[in-house]
């Protein structure tokens, strides 16, 4: 299939998932569509030459979807464990294409950090038993989104999708773990999660085939 062939299918299954299927219940077609909109990023970055790293980061996250497009307490865990991992990919790929360190890393990298501490200091109360897990997941997230600063400039739509993917991963924690909800609107919300989600995936993969 030509590029052009597999970012139309991501495109169309994330528009799908999250314009139609993303407030229904748990269902294998929802779950095939949710997956195949990132699978179908990481076969793209296979398929472009972008490195084993990329293709596998997508990949573990396109797991992660398929957990959690079920029942969120009974597969929440795994789909944590999933983007934990592809999280730390993600880490290992932006460390090895950084670049020099500039004035706006200096300048950026504190926020990040003070923005994950208050997200943690905010879900703490609410995590229970899952808090060692969450705080591996947030410290990951942490170390993905810093070094994704530090690429070069070209590959700036990389960090912007690591920020989006950071934003998204705040407001789905709110929404699990404190009921919290953006003005109010559960559709909102949901809206919010998943295209600040896969619009940050589409952007790790469009900055890194640069």
């Amino acid at each position: 299939m030509p590029d052009t062939g597999w970012w139309g299918v991501a495109a169309a299954c994330g528009l799908l998932y999250g314009l139609v299927l993303v407030q229904r219940p748990p269902s294998a077609v929802r779950t095939i569509v949710k997956t195949t909109s990132i699978a179908a990023l990481a076969v793209l970055a296979y398929w472009k030459g972008g490195g084993p790293l990329l293709a596998l980061g997508l990949a573990l996250c396109a797991i992660g979807d398929a957990f959690l497009a079920g029942d969120p307490k009974r597969w929440l865990p795994f789909g944590l464990a999933a983007f934990l991992a592809g999280h730390l990919v993600y880490v290992l790929l932006f460390w090895r294409e950084r670049g020099a360190v500039d004035p706006a890393f200096l300048a950026s990298a504190p926020l990040v950090l003070v923005a994950a501490a208050l997200m943690l200091w905010r879900l703490w109360p609410a995590l229970g038993a899952l808090r060692p897990a969450v705080v591996a997941y947030v410290a990951a997230i942490v170390a993905m989104v810093t070094l994704s600063l530090l690429l070069p400039r070209v590959r700036w739509p990389a960090a912007a999708g690591a920020l989006a993917f950071m934003a998204s991963d705040a407001i789905l924690s709110f929404q699990l773990f404190k009921q919290a909800r953006l003005f109010g609107s559960e559709r909102l919300t949901l809206w919010a999660v998943w295209f600040l989600y896969f619009g940050g995936q589409a952007l790790i993969a469009w900055g890194m085939l640069r």
